[in-house]
């Protein structure tokens, strides 16, 4: 299978879901030892905090879980809201990961766009693109297992990643601020959004800091999907969970964001029309991964039942693989 195939999880919990989060987290783990099992290119885990519906908040010891349950699948936390932490403790965090995985994971790091999340971390939501800047300085010069100065104190990571900062970090965002700091450090650029104007702008950044290999990964249209034997059954019966994923990210909307996942729907009809959010027959998804090269499994998206969830990786694994 020489699609890219992706497996992503939010841990977000409707009000109607059936499951408790102990069942869920439970079935996120057994579901990424599935993907490694079948094939799936890559496992990712999301963060926000401060939330209602139990957004996953703590993706890097999920990783560090899935790690240590799986032998071949990359790993990715994405995105990793670096301004939000420890820039030292995250150092340390990635080094282990990325032994503990033999070089499988890979942050994507991102500012956010929930001021209340700064808020309740005591950070400074004005000061973002600063803080982002001083804490990726932190992390390149702690891997590098040398003596620095930091908060005054001399400093050394050791252990240290087997692998460089490229294959460790790269930068997330929507914007041209944010391809040029990739560029500046190094690193590739992730956007959330298909932008040509943002390649041609961390290309040219690149070029100004003589930065040669750089990359842009760009999502490729993502649909948040999962595989129906009847899909018009499904939107009828577990569309709800979609629905409720689309307006809690819309509750969240600020001005800075662009996303192509972000939906702005507000019923299932304008949902199903919009197209991000997906039931596909086992054929409609063998297509999209041939139009596209990809494809977004999102079993657990927005509480969506774990029978369900299991219903759509099974179908995947019997109908869609073999076609590939």
């Amino acid at each position: 299978m020489n699609a890219m195939t992706v497996i992503q999880f939010d841990m977000r919990r409707s009000p109607e879901c059936p499951d408790s989060q102990e069942a869920r987290y439970r079935a996120c783990l057994d579901m990424v030892r599935w993907a490694d099992e079948n094939g799936i290119t890559v496992a990712g885990f999301s963060e926000h905090h401060n939330t209602e519906d139990g957004f996953l908040s703590a993706p890097m010891m999920m990783a560090m879980a899935a790690a240590q349950a799986t032998s071949n699948i990359r790993l990715s936390v994405s995105a990793l809201l670096l301004p939000l932490h420890d820039p030292i403790r995250i150092a340390e965090d990635i080094a282990v990961l990325d032994m503990v995985s033999q070089g499988r994971f890979m942050a994507v790091a991102g500012l956010g766009y929930r001021e209340c999340e700064y808020q309740s971390l005591g950070v400074d939501w004005k000061r973002r693109g600063r803080i982002m800047d001083e804490k990726i300085e932190v992390l390149l010069q702690a891997w590098r297992g040398e003596y620095f100065s930091h908060n005054d104190v001399p400093t050394i990571l050791n252990p240290v990643p087997a692998r460089p900062a490229q294959a460790l970090l790269c930068i997330g965002g929507n914007s041209a601020a944010a391809a040029r700091r990739a560029a500046r450090y190094g690193l590739f650029f992730a956007p959330a959004i298909d932008d040509p104007e943002l390649e041609r702008v961390y290309n040219a950044a690149c070029k100004e800091h003589d930065v040669s290999g750089g990359a842009v990964i760009f999502p490729n249209e993502p649909s948040l999907t999962l595989i129906s034997d009847d899909p018009e059954r499904d939107w009828a019966r577990y569309g709800k969970f979609f629905l409720y994923d689309a307006l809690a990210y819309g509750q969240w909307r600020h001005a800075s964001r662009r996303a192509y996942a972000e939906s702005f729907a507000t019923d299932l009809a304008g949902l199903r029309a919009e197209g991000k959010y997906c039931f596909l027959s086992p054929e409609e998804a063998v297509a999209r991964i041939q139009d596209k090269g990809s494809i977004n499994l999102s079993p657990l998206c927005g509480g969506m039942p774990v029978e369900v969830a299991w219903n759509s990786l099974a179908l995947f694994a019997k109908k869609v693989i073999p076609a590939l």
